[in-house]
């Protein structure tokens, strides 16, 4: 029997310590995020800061490429962590997950390394492939977008393979089918042409696609395997909202994808059917808001895990006003003419990001951790239940104060740049130069390190939460119909 508080990783399955493996790079990933986020905030306030050393577009693309990477691996590693659990036998190929798991973290830091040592030069063939790509948001070189692609596809043999070997339930279902997207779409972002808006429609179907189709439908099963865990919700209601979920989401987020046509020189009619689509994208959040909320308050807020609990109720209401809300304010052509590409946006883009992915990767943490310390007690009257609910309210706090901070800056910027000034070169500077857009990157940087600080006491949580604990964890059983 293992000993309790203890990391032995005693009772973790093949799979889980593989996903352990990808939790740890994640939260380096995680913090690496926050690290050039910090940076990039500080040279939006010093131009001159790092000048000739880090410059500012490399310090973005790590930021954001770093986010896009950790919760990936995150993804991964939850559902590496559930795998075994679910289908009821051991992972098929784990000797290849494991493989590939350290080809990917090899790439990824051999990746951030040019990022850092080669940050100018001329675009050509040479570099397109073994550089940068020079693609928003996808600029890894070509060798590392085949990589990914080969990982993924590996790592769907094991989910895939698993399940098809083992129980099949709803949930694996739905999952395996996400994972063929998952690896499919990614290859429209490797194609090239030289009409930039055949470039931008493609391009959008890695960025839109994969984040508001793929990603959210990853989450879903995540969050119902969750529910099921933390609080023993009956399988029939997680999935019958699983379903629901991904039925909404598909039918809105697909055609949604229509609101990035607006300004790329697509046709006219993307109008209409962006608009229309983006508009119903917050209904699918909203049920998983009613769901989350319907099952705690049902369940008493009894749960074997407190603080991924809390994490995945986080969730919800993040994914619904940072995806939902957020988005859909901006979404209508009539507004996004005035908005599209200030701080509006990335208000939005950081909210959503946060509330959506983030917090459903950290609740699956907060599971790990527990049954790596021997199914260590983790409901409440927790011993040093402080460090989590700081951290907790820290990053929260610090995110919904960048977020508002943001949307004052986008909302002057829509004012004077766009509304004003005609969106012209001159009223770009006039914009930015504004005391109100400068304020409001300074409450930025400000709720940037609420935020840090919200990391650090989260990683310090995650390093000692459990520790002290001598009880065993709270047994939760699923319900079974007949008590439904």
């Amino acid at each position: 029997m293992a000993a309790i508080g203890i990391s032995t990783g005693a009772t973790m399955n093949g799979g889980q310590k593989l996903a352990m493996k990808y939790f740890t790079v994640a939260i380096a990933l995680f913090g690496a995020q926050v690290l050039f986020g910090m940076l990039a905030g500080l040279q939006y306030l010093y131009p001159d800061f790092l000048f000739g050393i880090l410059d500012f577009s490399v310090n973005r693309m790590l930021h954001i490429n770093a986010m896009v990477v950790w919760l990936l691996f995150g993804f991964i590693g939850s559902v590496y962590w559930m795998l075994e659990d679910e289908s009821g036998i051991p992972v098929v190929g784990l000797g290849l997950g494991n493989l590939i798991f350290w080809i990917f973290t090899l790439a990824v830091v051999v990746v951030v390394l040019v990022y850092l040592l080669v940050q100018i030069g001329p675009g050509e063939q040479s570099s397109i492939w073994l550089i940068n790509e020079g693609r928003e948001y996808i600029e890894a070189p070509r060798w590392a977008d085949i990589g990914i692609v080969v990982c993924v596809l590996a790592f769907f043999y094991n989910v895939a393979g698993t399940f098809a070997k083992g129980k099949f339930t709803n949930i694996g279902g739905v999952l395996v089918m996400d994972l063929i997207a998952l690896a499919g779409l990614y290859l429209a972002g490797m194609y090239y042409t030289p009409n930039i808006s055949m470039d931008q429609h493609w391009w959008w179907w890695v960025i839109h696609l994969w984040v508001e189709a793929t990603w959210e439908v990853l989450v879903g099963c995540l969050m119902a395997y969750g529910l099921i865990k933390t609080m023993g919700v009956r399988r029939k209601i997680v999935e019958t909202w699983l379903y629901i979920e991904v039925a909404l989401m598909f039918g809105s987020g697909i055609l949604g994808l229509g609101h990035h046509y607006f300004w790329i020189g697509t046709p006219e009619y993307w109008f209409t059917i962006g608009g229309f689509f983006s508009a119903l994208e917050p209904v699918p959040l909203v049920a998983m808001v009613v769901h989350a909320v319907f099952d705690a308050g049902h369940h008493k807020m009894k749960s074997s895990n407190n603080p991924a609990l809390a994490w995945i109720i986080a969730q919800a209401f993040g994914n619904f006003f940072g995806a939902g809300v957020w988005g859909f304010m901006h979404t209508l052509p009539q507004i996004n003419l005035y908005t599209h590409g200030t701080q509006w946006t990335a208000s939005h883009g950081h909210l959503a990001f946060f509330g959506a992915y983030a917090t459903m990767v950290i609740a699956f943490l907060y599971m790990a951790i527990q049954k790596w310390r021997g199914d260590v007690y983790m409901s409440g009257n927790l011993v040093g239940a402080w460090k989590w609910k700081w951290a907790i309210f820290l990053l929260h706090a610090g995110m919904i104060m960048m977020v508002m901070a943001l949307l004052i800056s986008g909302y002057e910027q829509s004012q004077i740049e766009r509304a004003i000034g005609g969106s012209t070169w001159m009223a770009y500077f006039e914009a930015q130069g504004h005391r109100w857009f400068v304020q409001g990157m300074f409450w930025r940087q400000i709720g940037g390190w609420v935020f840090t600080a919200g990391f650090v006491l989260l990683a310090w949580d995650l390093m000692t939460i459990g520790k002290r604990e001598t009880r065993r964890a709270v047994a939760v059983v699923e319900e079974s119909a007949a008590t439904a």
